[in-house]
């Protein structure tokens, strides 16, 4: 009977040799159209691809001292894989599964309002500002306010 050290040094091995092989295997790109894909198990391992990297880059670009250009860079390949996304939940409803988009959440900033610039053309998400990107020039505007302006009063409303 093998010693307890043996038995795990074997498993390290098996798991080592097993990693190895893994490595030796071309990794297997997204295709570039959603479309092209026919199996929806391959479709939603995709989507997660997707989320996974927007995770990633949703946190790189809460570094505010990255600078303007990477900053940028970033929020632009954000919303590119956001836009990415809806494609593959389009294409995950046609193959008959879940439908992701009824169910997922708004994106809100800190005070609660929603963090989305309108699409011009009405359809699909707008273009989003994420992290050290709302606090860029010329993207803060966009979040502030326009002053309310005081309505005048008519005669009416000073007789009451």
């Amino acid at each position: 009977m093998a010693r307890n050290e043996e038995k795990a040094q074997s498993m390290l091995n098996r798991f080592i040799t097993m990693k190895e092989e893994e490595k030796k295997k071309p990794k297997e790109r997204r295709p570039y159209l959603a479309s092209e894909c026919r199996d929806l198990a391959e479709a939603d391992r995709w989507r997660q691809q997707i989320l996974r990297e927007i995770g990633h880059k949703v946190s790189e670009i809460q570094n505010e001292g990255l600078g303007e250009h990477r900053i940028r860079d970033l929020n632009d390949e954000i919303n590119k894989l956001i836009r990415e996304k809806v494609h593959w939940e389009r294409r995950i409803v046609e193959l008959g599964g879940p439908n992701y988009a009824t169910h997922g959440a708004k994106m809100t900033d800190l005070e609660g309002n929603i963090v989305d610039v309108p699409n011009p053309s009405g359809r699909g998400p707008g273009y989003r500002y994420f992290g050290a990107a709302k606090k860029l020039p010329g993207v803060r505007e966009l979040f502030e306010k326009p002053p309310e302006l005081r309505k005048r009063r008519n005669r009416y409303a000073i007789s009451i």
